[in-house]
Protein backbone atom coordinates (compact mmCIF):
# COMPACT_ATOMS: atom_id res chain seq x y z
CA UNK A 1 0.00 0.00 0.00
CA UNK A 2 1.18 3.06 -0.81
CA UNK A 3 1.28 5.77 1.79
CA UNK A 4 3.16 9.18 2.45
CA UNK A 5 3.12 9.99 5.94
CA UNK A 6 4.23 13.69 6.74
CA UNK A 7 5.49 14.72 10.45
CA UNK A 8 7.48 17.77 11.90
CA UNK A 9 5.52 20.93 11.62
CA UNK A 10 4.58 23.36 14.27
CA UNK A 11 4.25 27.12 15.16
CA UNK A 12 7.61 29.06 14.93
CA UNK A 13 8.74 32.44 15.19
CA UNK A 14 10.11 34.43 12.13
CA UNK A 15 13.76 33.58 12.14
CA UNK A 16 13.30 29.76 13.69
CA UNK A 17 14.38 26.70 12.25
CA UNK A 18 12.01 23.08 11.70
CA UNK A 19 12.75 20.28 10.39
CA UNK A 20 9.94 17.93 8.50
CA UNK A 21 9.81 13.87 8.06
CA UNK A 22 8.08 12.29 4.97
CA UNK A 23 8.07 8.11 5.81
CA UNK A 24 7.28 6.25 2.49
CA UNK A 25 5.75 3.34 1.94
CA UNK A 26 4.51 1.18 -1.26
CA UNK A 27 7.55 2.13 -3.22
CA UNK A 28 11.15 1.94 -4.31
CA UNK A 29 11.91 4.68 -2.36
CA UNK A 30 15.67 4.48 -3.28
CA UNK A 31 15.02 4.78 -7.36
CA UNK A 32 12.40 7.56 -6.97
CA UNK A 33 12.98 11.30 -6.71
CA UNK A 34 11.34 12.96 -3.69
CA UNK A 35 9.80 16.35 -3.33
CA UNK A 36 8.10 18.69 -0.86
CA UNK A 37 5.50 20.89 -1.65
CA UNK A 38 3.22 23.32 0.56
CA UNK A 39 -0.12 25.35 0.03
CA UNK A 40 -0.15 28.41 1.93
CA UNK A 41 -3.80 29.84 3.14
CA UNK A 42 -6.00 30.77 0.32
CA UNK A 43 -3.39 29.76 -2.49
CA UNK A 44 -2.65 27.17 -5.00
CA UNK A 45 -0.05 23.98 -3.87
CA UNK A 46 3.43 24.69 -4.72
CA UNK A 47 6.84 23.03 -5.14
CA UNK A 48 9.38 23.93 -2.51
CA UNK A 49 11.89 21.04 -3.43
CA UNK A 50 13.11 17.68 -5.14
CA UNK A 51 15.54 15.62 -4.82
CA UNK A 52 16.71 12.83 -7.09
CA UNK A 53 17.52 9.34 -6.72
CA UNK A 54 21.26 10.22 -6.54
CA UNK A 55 20.95 13.01 -4.28
CA UNK A 56 20.80 16.16 -7.08
CA UNK A 57 18.88 18.69 -5.35
CA UNK A 58 16.22 21.75 -6.64
CA UNK A 59 14.89 25.10 -5.00
CA UNK A 60 12.16 27.02 -4.97
CA UNK A 61 13.60 30.14 -5.60
CA UNK A 62 11.45 31.74 -2.40
CA UNK A 63 13.55 29.39 -0.16
CA UNK A 64 16.80 28.69 -2.06
CA UNK A 65 19.79 29.70 0.65
CA UNK A 66 17.11 28.65 4.00
CA UNK A 67 15.65 25.12 2.78
CA UNK A 68 17.87 21.75 2.66
CA UNK A 69 16.18 18.68 1.57
CA UNK A 70 17.92 15.45 2.07
CA UNK A 71 16.43 11.17 2.05
CA UNK A 72 17.54 8.58 3.97
CA UNK A 73 17.20 5.23 1.52
CA UNK A 74 18.15 3.12 4.61
CA UNK A 75 14.59 4.48 6.09
CA UNK A 76 12.77 5.23 3.28
CA UNK A 77 12.34 9.11 4.27
CA UNK A 78 12.96 12.35 2.99
CA UNK A 79 13.49 15.83 5.27
CA UNK A 80 13.37 19.06 4.99
CA UNK A 81 15.28 21.31 6.99
CA UNK A 82 13.70 24.80 7.26
CA UNK A 83 15.86 27.75 8.54
CA UNK A 84 15.68 31.62 8.76
CA UNK A 85 11.27 30.90 8.72
CA UNK A 86 9.45 33.69 7.27
CA UNK A 87 5.20 34.51 8.02
CA UNK A 88 5.45 33.60 4.24
CA UNK A 89 6.44 30.20 4.73
CA UNK A 90 3.22 29.38 6.62
CA UNK A 91 1.55 26.78 4.96
CA UNK A 92 0.62 23.05 5.05
CA UNK A 93 3.31 21.19 3.71
CA UNK A 94 3.27 17.80 1.80
CA UNK A 95 5.92 15.54 0.35
CA UNK A 96 5.03 13.33 -3.01
CA UNK A 97 6.67 12.34 -5.69
CA UNK A 98 6.92 14.72 -8.42
CA UNK A 99 5.73 14.53 -11.92
CA UNK A 100 3.69 11.23 -11.48
CA UNK A 101 2.21 12.22 -8.10
CA UNK A 102 1.09 9.32 -5.34
CA UNK A 103 -2.01 10.10 -3.58
CA UNK A 104 -1.16 13.27 -1.25
CA UNK A 105 -0.93 12.34 2.29
CA UNK A 106 -2.69 14.76 5.00
CA UNK A 107 0.34 16.62 4.97
CA UNK A 108 1.62 18.92 8.13
CA UNK A 109 1.26 22.55 9.54
CA UNK A 110 3.83 25.23 9.64
CA UNK A 111 3.09 28.50 11.25
CA UNK A 112 5.53 31.09 11.16
CA UNK A 113 4.23 33.79 13.40
CA UNK A 114 6.18 37.77 13.42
Amino acid sequence: QVQLVESGGGLVQAGGSLRLSCAASGIIFRFTAMGWYRQPPGKERELVATITSRDKTNYAESVKGRFTISRDNTKNMVFLQMDRLKPEDTAVYYCNVPVTYLDWGQGIQVTVSS
